[in-house]
């Protein structure tokens, strides 16, 4: 936890700040504004774990950081080849920043395969430390280097740390009582105390993790920290790193309140939980595990203290409809999947949405078609959550922009399933989902009541003065239909899938009963309560940069470096895409061009050009990998000039 003061700096990325110092007899400190470290190597070798300690660290220390974890598609590639290499990058920094960072100014390689599928994103002159125990013929060979890069001077435009972790590491670990094998696990925490000393980062908390992680084999913990304590030793005391580094607090970036590191998925999971305490409703999970939503699972299944239930089916389709069921009963029902689980879903979506019971469904979205890329990112799902439903079975769709934005996005779409007995969509994305942030905790007072009152008996009159239940009697501002749990003694009622009558709930096949319908159905999506969405423009510009969901941070980051070159450009950022916010279409026609960049086709500009008839630009990638804010910044200024 810290805490951060004042208001978010503007600052531009990637100076360096301040003066070089050196006390009588230490090593030179460089001080810098901001950094960004990629580690690097199989996936046994424990990045993402490396990644996450030094993650959680730098969030301690009070750093603004944004991170991105990149697994393998592969549950256990074969060793030492390409497709088998993890890394995790963190960008951190004493001001506001919005993204992972476009290349690294740090790679740590564990092995040759790492070197080579991360060397081509390292600008000239970025620090490389590599394991140089793994640089043996054969392990070379497999990656396709005939020769050493160590030694065939094709690193020569970087600063090479060539540093033999695994040696360093099992002679650190001597003294216990551990195979070879057993203590070159440890070598990413040598590496992880290297690092730590580099830029002065906090160490009593991963001590404190290690211990906990490992209680039941104190053994291996004493020896990672051994391994943690060796690295950082190694780095005070060997001459090849003659200079640290220090990246201040970012004191200046946030308002005042505690903050924690958080992940998309986390953040969402704590939203749920929160958002059933402010509805007073039990939460219940129906899901199925898939990459990359099942942390929300894993997540949620430890907080049965809250009145959280979590159900993991045999199937997609199963648990959903163990969710719908427990809409049904009154709970605070939520599915959880990503982009091929959301299409075994969409029978069930319709059934939710014929039946107007509250039902979130949060899709991870990930590369496809079908299985496609599982542990890579893609914002390809948009047009699925529109229209991937059999008949006119409209719901409502949002999406969060950042890793904290998450946990606001998921109390968001509980207020309108609630409000509106509606399903709704939640369009996160796995470089949300994995990436992480720091996330300011808010107060209690500052969560929306989300209270509803269940139908406890008749509200309707017959001509002959009868009270009776009718289930689908509209709210006349809301046009939601009334709640009613089963078991209540006068408000049965017939449930299916089966086109309703109006008001009775009764099954109807009557033309004009189901064009009536139909229309209610949509008109009540269409009057959701959204805001109007805000527009980022202090210089009266004549291009607008329109985005929606994860695109944000390297949206932002695009726009500020092309303002601080003296350009003049607008932004807005949808969260609401279905309905969109009633201003969108004088926004996008106040302006002489419009700019959508998106991880996919072209799918938001689509309905942006459908719907509004606005000649709106793509600007598309679909390649597993976020938008890189030098890319986004050429690709807008292009659009300016043009």
């Amino acid at each position: 936890m810290t805490s951060k003061v004042s208001s978010p700096a503007e600052q531009a990325d990637g100076t360096v700040v301040g003066e070089q110092r050196k006390a009588a007899g230490a090593k030179d400190v460089r001080r810098l504004d901001r950094v960004i470290i990629r580690f690097a190597g199989d996936s046994g070798d424990g990045m993402q774990l490396t990644g996450d300690r030094f993650t959680s660290e730098t969030a301690s220390f009070g750093n603004d950081l944004s991170t991105l974890p990149n697994f393998p598609a592969e549950i256990r590639a074969p060793a030492g080849t390409l497709p088998g290499v993890s890394s995790f990058q963190l960008h951190f920094a004493d001001h506001d920043i919005l993204t992972p960072g476009d290349a690294p100014n740090v790679l740590v390689a564990m092995n040759p395969a790492a070197l080579k599928a991360n060397i081509a994103d390292l600008p000239r002159g970025a620090e490389i430390i590599v394991n140089t125990d793994e640089f043996t013929k054969r392990a070379m060979q497999k990656v396709g280097y005939a020769a050493s890069p160590l030694e065939d001077g094709s690193l020569d435009g970087y600063s090479l740390h060539p540093v033999p972790l695994t040696t360093l590491t099992v002679e650190a670990l001597k003294e216990f009582d551990l195979t070879r094998k057993e203590a070159e696990r440890s070598k990413n925490m040598f590496a992880l105390g290297l690092l730590s000393w580099m830029y002065h980062r906090p160490t009593e908390g991963t001590e404190k993790f290690l211990k906990a992680k490992f209680a039941k084999k104190p053994a291996i913990a004493a020896a990672n920290i051994a391994a943690f304590r060796a690295g950082w030793n190694f780095g005070e005391t060997t001459e090849d790193f003659a200079v640290s580094f220090e990246i201040a607090p970012a004191t200046k970036a946030f308002p005042v309140g505690t903050y924690r590191n958080i992940s998309g998925n986390l953040a969402l999971s704590y939203g749920l939980v929160a958002a059933s305490r402010q509805a007073d409703l039990p939460l219940f999970l129906g899901s199925y595990p898939i990459t990359p939503a099942s942390d929300i699972l894993h997540e949620l299944s430890k907080h049965k203290n809250f009145g959280v239930r979590t159900f993991q089916a045999e199937d997609e389709i199963a648990g959903i409809g163990a969710a719908l069921g427990a809409a049904f009963g009154g709970s605070l029902a939520v599915t959880t999947t990503s982009g091929p689980g959301l299409a075994l879903k969409s029978e069930t979506i319709g059934l939710a949405v014929s039946l107007e019971l509250p039902l979130l469904i949060v899709d991870i979205q990930r590369g496809g078609p079908s299985t496609g890329l599982p542990t890579k990112t893609e914002q390809a799902d948009l047009l699925q959550a529109m229209f991937g439903r059999n008949g006119e079975a409209p719901v409502p769709v949002i999406a969060p922009r950042t890793p904290a934005d998450c946990f606001d996005a998921a109390i968001e779409a509980t207020r309108i399933a609630l409000t509106y007995r509606t399903p709704v969509m939640l369009l996160s994305d796995g470089y949300l989902a994995n990436g992480s942030e720091p996330w300011r905790i808010p107060d209690l007072d500052e969560l929306p009541d989300l209270q509803v009152q269940f139908a406890q008996g008749p509200n309707h009159t017959l001509e002959d003065g009868t009270e009776v239940f009718w289930p689908y009697k509209r709210d006349p501002q809301t046009l939601a239909r009334p709640w009613a749990i089963p078991g209540t003694p006068g408000l049965e009622h017939r449930i299916g899938g089966i086109e309703k009558e109006d008001g009775t709930g009764n099954i109807s096949y009557a033309p004009a009963n189901h064009d009536f319908m139909v229309r209610t159905r949509q008109a009540k999506i269409d009057g959701i309560d959204v805001p109007d969405l805000e527009v980022d423009d202090p210089d009266e510009a004549k291009t607008l940069v329109l985005g929606w969901g994860s695109t944000y941070g390297p949206i932002t980051a695009a726009v500020r470096r092309l303002r601080t070159a003296g350009e003049s450009i607008a932004q807005a950022h949808l969260r609401h895409l279905n309905p969109f916010p009633k201003n969108l279409g004088t926004v996008l026609k106040a302006y002489d061009k419009v700019v959508i960049p998106e991880m996919n086709l072209g799918q938001l500009a689509t309905l942006v050009r459908a719907k509004y008839l606005v000649d709106a630009h793509s600007y598309n990638q679909v390649n597993g990998m976020p938008f890189k804010a030098q890319q986004l910044a050429a690709a807008l200024k292009e659009a300016i000039d043009g």
